[in-house]
Parts: C-alpha cells; structure tokens; sequence
C-alpha cells in the first residue's frame, strides 16, 4: 500500500507541475498549444488518472521505473489493466513487489514496453523488440493482441507516447514467476 501511495503522490506532483506550467504560461501563446500542453501528461500521469492501472502504477514505483517512463520517450506501453494483474495466480504480485524481486520485476515491466509511439491502426502481425531486449508477438486477427494478451483499449495518448491497455500481464522467456511462490 505504501508502494502505491508513493506512486500516487509522484504523479500528483507531475500533474500539478504541468498544471503550474501551463497556468504561467505566455499570453502570446495560442490556444491550442496552451491545451495541448495541459491536456496530456506522461505514460504515468495518464496511467495514474485512467484509474484502472493501479497495480501498474505500484509496479512501476517499486521497479523505480517512474522517471523512465516519465522521459522524453516516446514509448509504446502494452498495460496490463488492475484486473490483468489479478489474474496472475495468488501471491504472485506480491512476491513481485518485493525488494529482492525487483530485477524480475523490471524485466516483466520492460517487456512490456516498445521504443517508438505506435498506434494501434499502424500495428502490423510479427515480431516486435521490448525495451527489455526480448521480443513480443503483435497479430490483428480479430483486433489487436500481444503474445495472446488481448488490447481492450487502444491508443491511449500521452505526452511521451501511447498506451494500449491488455487483458493479460506477459512474461519475458525465462521467467517463471510460479517460482517465487513459496
């Protein structure tokens, strides 16, 4: 719970910086550069608000992967929504969340992300690398999914990229997470 309050106070921190920044801004400025600077945040300011990645959020933090994916980017994010996570089998999540767990978490967490801002009408059937150095499997047979993990909601916009919100959270090649259940 700590792990999400702390994640939760970052990003209400960013938020209110944009939201500073924005009000500060020069009066010369157009309209819509003004709303465009307001309106988006980062991948973890638009993930803190959508509401429906806390546990993302919580992973992120204890990943210390906050101010990465808080930078210049872009990133392409296949999320993993709250109910993705719960899916995993029991005491899983937990055990990620773990400081002697953090090198496995980074790298399910890295797997989950692609260089670039890819949109989900841009995405073509192959192989795709990870941030995590692995490759991830995209098809479009019947709508957009990633190593089997259904996108239920694409094209999430942010400031430093895109997320696509998935029905499953995927596993890098030789990671076994049932062996950290005890």
């Amino acid at each position: 719970m700590k792990v999400l309050r702390s994640g939760a106070l970052v990003a209400v921190a960013l938020i209110a910086a944009l939201t500073l920044s924005a009000c500060s801004s020069d009066s010369e400025e157009t309209m819509d550069t003004a709303a465009e600077e307001t309106t988006v945040g980062t991948i973890v300011d638009v993930a803190v608000g959508a509401g429906n990645f806390k546990t993302l959020v919580a992973a992120v933090t204890a990943a210390d992967l906050v101010e990465t994916l808080s930078g210049t980017g872009p990133f392409t994010v296949f999320a993993p929504t709250d109910e993705a996570f719960a899916a995993l089998p029991a005491g899983v999540l937990d055990a990620l969340l773990l400081p002697e767990n953090k090198e496995i978490l980074v790298k399910i967490l890295t797997y989950h992300v692609v260089s670039g801002k890819v949109m989900a009408a841009d995405v073509t059937d192959g192989d795709v690398a990870t941030v995590e150095g692995s490759t991830i499997k995209l098809s479009t047979m019947g709508g957009v999914t990633v190593n089997g993990a259904k996108v239920v909601a694409a094209d999430v916009s942010a400031s430093n990229g895109v997320i696509h919100a998935i029905d499953a959270v995927i596993l890098p090649p030789g990671v076994d997470v049932a062996a950290l259940i005890k």
